[in-house]
């Protein structure tokens, strides 16, 4: 007896074809489900009944053809940003893309900075950036997903400015875009509605659209890798370590010239030139900051790396790219910050100036601001 043809099954939930082999692909579904009525994707059950949206990623030429779409739609375009790593998690180029389409800025992960922190002047540092950006939103809301801090007040703003649109919510990795997706479900949707999903022409992923009640969309566009992020070369049981998973307490280290600091052995920033003075290092509590003298640090992490000097572990050495150095001048009576893209900044309040070498993997993004805090 010749065998049938296996029956092609779809979701009820987004149309996806459904296959039992690996989780980690769409269409996913554990055999033991498939008797259940509707037969839906384990991606769709867990929007449904977990409110948790996967974080699917996607590589930066498709993402750029699904911002290309969306300049020609009629939406509300919703950008979230971490604060923690504004620069490297901000899509500076984002208004070429979007076309007329109003934009919020949504600024996560705000109990995340030292109490300390006053959130007026952080709004005014944020504008201060977007404007060096070309970057002019409607509204800039400040929330914590994780602490559901500000949600009132951005569940206000898109409702000021949807006026019936589609919303469309684009981020990178790691910035908490599902959790602050997942807040919109609960507030926008009853999702008894079917959750849909549609493949952007030219794009190899489905993207989740959740229904609304006046008949248009949430639409969640997938998480953007940006490689210049240091949180993208280490491997990901060593991503907590970088991910501040609560308030930052800054770490102030007094320095006299030709002394060095190690974070873990990610990274290494040396005060080559200066009179004796204080650099305030935000950045997850879980790094281990190590002090050495200038003339020993080469040798240090040639011995240490995965060591003493850890993250990443001795088996994870070879992800993280050798380290590329960035001389930097601070002149006098400047306020500002040395940012690493995903591991944080070095704040340095130089009332005599500075010479310093900061040493990151190659690729990876160091900028120079004016402080946050």
């Amino acid at each position: 007896m010749e065998h049938e043809e296996e029956e092609i099954i779809h979701c009820e939930g987004c149309g996806v074809k459904l296959q039992t082999d690996d989780p980690s692909k769409l269409g996913f579904i554990p055999d033991q489900a498939l008797i259940r009525i509707p037969i839906i994707c384990q991606r769709c059950y867990r929007i449904k009944h977990y409110n948790e949206v996967s974080d699917v990623t996607l590589k930066q030429d498709d993402f750029l053809q699904i911002l290309g779409h969306i300049g020609k739609t009629q939406s509300l375009v919703v950008h979230i940003v971490d604060i923690f790593d504004f620069e490297g998690s901000l899509m500076g180029s984002l208004p070429r893309f979007i076309g007329s389409n109003p934009l919020i800025l949504v600024v996560n992960k705000v109990d995340l900075l030292p109490k300390v922190s006053n959130l007026n002047k952080i709004v005014n540092w944020v504008q201060r950036q977007l404007k060096e950006h070309g970057l002019r939103p409607l509204q800039i809301v400040m929330v914590s997903a994780k602490k559901n801090i500000g949600f009132e007040r951005l569940m206000e703003t898109l409702d000021a400015h949807r006026n019936g649109k589609d919303i469309y919510v684009v981020g990178a990795t790691n910035v908490g875009k599902s959790t602050l997706i997942n807040r919109l479900i609960r507030d926008y949707s009853d999702l008894e509605a079917e959750l849909t999903t549609s493949q952007y022409p030219g794009t190899t992923l489905d993207m989740v659209k959740i229904p609304l009640d006046d008949g248009k969309f949430i639409v969640d566009t997938p998480g953007i890798v940006y490689k210049h992020r240091l949180t993208e070369c280490v491997a990901k049981n060593e991503l907590q370590a970088l991910l501040p998973g609560q308030v930052i307490k800054p770490m102030v280290f007094q320095l006299n010239e030709q002394q060095t600091l190690f974070f873990g052995g990610l990274a290494r920033f040396d005060f080559i030139r200066g009179e004796r003075q204080s650099f305030t290092c935000y950045m997850s509590n879980a790094i281990h900051i190590h002090r050495t003298k200038l003339e020993k640090a080469d040798e240090l992490y040639a011995e240490q790396r995965g060591e003493l000097l850890k993250p990443p572990a001795k088996e994870n050495l070879d992800m993280l790219p050798p380290l590329t150095k960035h001389p930097i001048h601070i002149s006098k009576g400047s306020s500002l910050d040395v940012l690493i893209s995903g591991l944080g900044w070095i704040k340095v309040n130089s009332l005599a100036g500075a010479e310093l070498e900061v040493h990151v993997p190659k690729g990876v993004k160091m900028s120079i601001r004016e402080s946050l805090i």
